[in-house]
């Protein structure tokens, strides 16, 4: 088979890419990515050159780019990672996000319309549920939970789940969606809280901690995320919405805690900062479905995959020093370091 990954340059993509590489040899992987901020092509290093590879630099939005390579491939599966992701950022600037994740979906559905492609994948996020309330750990997201979105991110997200279930039900489009909850591991981004806690420890610099940091968080491994996809795409029932959870909860001040621990830092790097606006309080998924019907479950224990993942950062500088030489580091003042500190 010939699948497209867009956004595969990105953390959770890019992993996914390597999933495939290593669990079906057989099959042809074509990546698109625009390579903005969070996009990589050094990540992608290890596949780059095999012969059943091939690097796209395309914007998803781009109609005519986007219906030639799909002319190319012909692809028999698309997996749509491709989106601003960054709750912060959405709050910066709305409009990037409606053209990319809404508008570069649209694009990609009219494409695997055209070309007749055998499964459409959305990948979607909790964050399109809202918030549960930090006092009832016993309420989860389902699959019927209502769509309750908070930022700017949450919103074009729905918005994109949406769209895709209506050209599944209005043109009998093959597609799926799945929604995640806080994924974790190699390549992620260094703005995003763990990899971000990580780099500033090993630097001694402040660990900025929204409000009081008693937000939860359901955790996800990477990888384990890469196997579910993997099964929803082959396995998995068109029109179908499946939740992919990591049964981790974890407030986010115990996770910076644990970093500090693990990396032998005090924890009077710890800077409470001004709340995120409209900050949701707890995501957690019930993947009930998805373990009933494909026989998925999360194998990674956070206990394994936190040490696993600082590990990874430990052992490739080069990757994140490279990263935060540039952008971000422009981006890490704008947020963080006008900031009220909270005493």
């Amino acid at each position: 088979m010939t699948i497209i990954v867009t956004g595969g340059a990105g953390f959770i993509g890019s992993n996914f890419i390597f999933h495939l590489h290593s669990a079906h040899p057989e099959d042809r992987i074509v990546c698109i990515d625009k390579l903005t901020y969070a996009g990589n092509l050094s990540t992608l290093q290890s596949v780059i050159g095999a012969p059943n590879f091939r690097f796209c630099k395309l914007d998803i939005c781009d109609r005519a780019g986007v219906e030639a390579l799909f002319e190319q491939e012909r692809p028999d599966i698309v997996v749509n990672f491709a989106a601003e992701s960054h709750v912060d950022r959405s709050i910066e600037d709305p409009g990037v996000f409606l053209r990319t994740n809404i508008m570069g979906v649209s694009v990609l559905l009219d494409a695997c319309r055209k070309y007749g492609v055998s499964r459409f994948h959305q990948v979607s996020t909790d964050e399109v549920y809202g918030d549960l309330p930090l006092d009832r750990p016993d309420l989860f997201f389902t699959e019927q939970t209502p769509i309750h979105a908070s930022s700017p991110y949450s919103a074009s997200k729905a918005s994109a789940d949406l769209l895709v279930l209506a050209y599944c039900r209005t043109y009998g489009l093959p597609a799926t969606i799945s929604r995640c909850s806080n994924n974790y591991g190699p390549y992620h981004f260094p703005e995003k809280l763990i990899p971000l806690m990580i780099v500033n420890c090993l630097h001694d610099r402040p660990l900025p901690v929204y409000g009081e940091g008693l937000n939860v968080r359901d955790w996800l491994y990477v990888e384990d995320h890469c196997r579910a996809i993997d099964l929803i795409i082959r396995r998995g029932r068109v029109g179908e919405v499946y939740n992919v959870g990591g049964h981790n909860e974890m407030r986010n001040i115990d996770i910076v805690k644990l970093i500090c621990q693990k990396l032998g830092k005090p924890e009077s790097l710890i800077t409470h900062v001004a709340d995120r606006k409209g900050h949701d309080l707890r995501y957690a998924i019930d993947p009930e479905k998805i373990h009933k019907e494909l026989g998925w479950l999360p194998e990674t224990k956070f206990e394994d995959g936190i040490q696993r993942t600082i590990d990874w950062y430990l052992a490739n500088r080069p990757w994140w020093e490279e990263i935060i030489s540039g952008e971000y580091q422009n981006y890490y003042e704008t947020m963080y370091g006008n900031r009220e500190r909270l005493e």
